[in-house]
């Protein structure tokens, strides 16, 4: 392991939080579904449904079991308890319980909760979690905090990822109310810095400096934005995106026991990114089919096939351009004033 440049030698073990651990994970509960119960149909019209049995669904050691009774659930607690006794793992029993669909449950940063209708027969929304929207409400004040000082360019860098990431991660869920909650958040921390930045500015010219129309997809002339940093000759300048103009895209069931890493599956999973669009504006979506998803340099996929996290979205979709990050390197070291005849030839 290195920490500070210092290569420590480990013999036995994984870091804490190290990318390793979710996989070794993966390795060590393989089969959980089935010692569960789970069985799904291979043939005709039931074919990757599980009707009838529970369903599991997991990340690394975190897991949830629905099941149709409470004593279906005993049952699986049971049958999953003899199956990871043999591997020397233990349920935590202050993290483990049994709950009706109606009171709720959290998992993965998401809240799961069937809401009743009078007589009718509940419906299940998923929400992201309380805690989660905290976590980046108060992420965004303490980003655009450590920002004073800064000029409204470098706030755009910072801000943009996190926005798009998180966006990204919870928009195959019912998450527009909260997006648009998240937009007047980000409103008033921007204005404020804005007012701090120019503290003895009146509020009419700090909101006509910062605040404009600067998305031309968009009607709306609340965005914020650097007016004093044009990008090219249509009079484009930086702006952060908005949680609101992610759509909201319902997640795709995978079928049965398909893996992104089965080479005899490429065909199945290149067909189901081009049925599910990545969280892009219109003009990168574009841009992205002429291109067939591929850089045109290298010719590697620019999107992940799989990205399963907030924060690989927001690593895997900023925005694309033309080419991926390296390429954009070599091209912005090709074009530099020194080596403008070689990017010629």
């Amino acid at each position: 392991m290195v920490e500070a440049e210092v290569f420590t030698p480990t013999e036995a073990g994984s870091p804490k939080g190290g990318v390793i651990s979710p996989l070794l994970m993966n390795v060590a509960l393989h089969g959980l579904e089935e010692a569960a119960g789970v069985r799904y149909g291979k043939t005709g019209v039931n074919a990757g449904k599980a009707d009838g049995t529970p369903i599991l669904a997991r990340y690394a050691d975190d897991m949830v079991a629905c099941c149709y009774s409470r004593q279906q659930a005993e049952q699986v607690k049971a049958q999953l308890s003899g199956w990871l006794a043999l591997r020397g793992l233990v349920f935590n029993e202050d993290k483990t319980r049994i709950v009706y669909l109606e009171d709720g449950f959290y998992f993965l940063g998401f809240n799961l909760r069937r809401y009743q209708r009078g007589r009718q027969r509940g419906k299940l929304l998923i929400k992201p979690s309380r805690d989660a929207v905290r976590r980046i409400r108060r992420r965004l004040a303490d980003e655009v905090r450590s920002m004073r000082g800064s000029n409204s360019v470098a706030l755009i860098a910072r801000l943009t990822p996190m926005i798009r990431g998180w966006a990204a991660y919870y928009r195959g869920v019912v998450s527009s109310k909260i997006f648009s909650d998240l937009d007047n958040h980000m409103w008033w921390l921007t204005y404020r810095w804005a007012r701090r930045s120019h503290p003895n500015k009146p509020k009419k010219w700090i909101t006509r400096r910062y605040f404009g129309r600067f998305n031309k997809f968009r009607n709306d002339r609340w965005v914020f934005g650097a007016r004093d940093r044009v990008l090219n000759d249509h009079g484009d300048v930086p702006f952060p995106v908005k949680f609101s103009w992610t759509n909201i895209v319902r997640h795709q069931l995978v079928a049965g026991g398909a893996s992104p890493d089965d080479p005899d599956l490429a065909g199945y999973w290149a067909a189901r990114r081009r049925k599910v669009p990545p969280p892009l504006d219109r003009y990168n979506l574009r841009l992205l089919a002429k291109q067939d998803g591929r850089c045109p340099l290298r010719g590697e996929h620019l999107l992940t096939p799989l990205p399963f996290s907030c924060s690989s979205w927001g690593r895997s979709v900023a925005r694309l351009g033309v080419t991926d990050c390296p390429c954009r390197g070599m091209i912005r070291g090709a074009l530099s004033p020194g080596r403008v005849a070689s990017a010629d030839r």
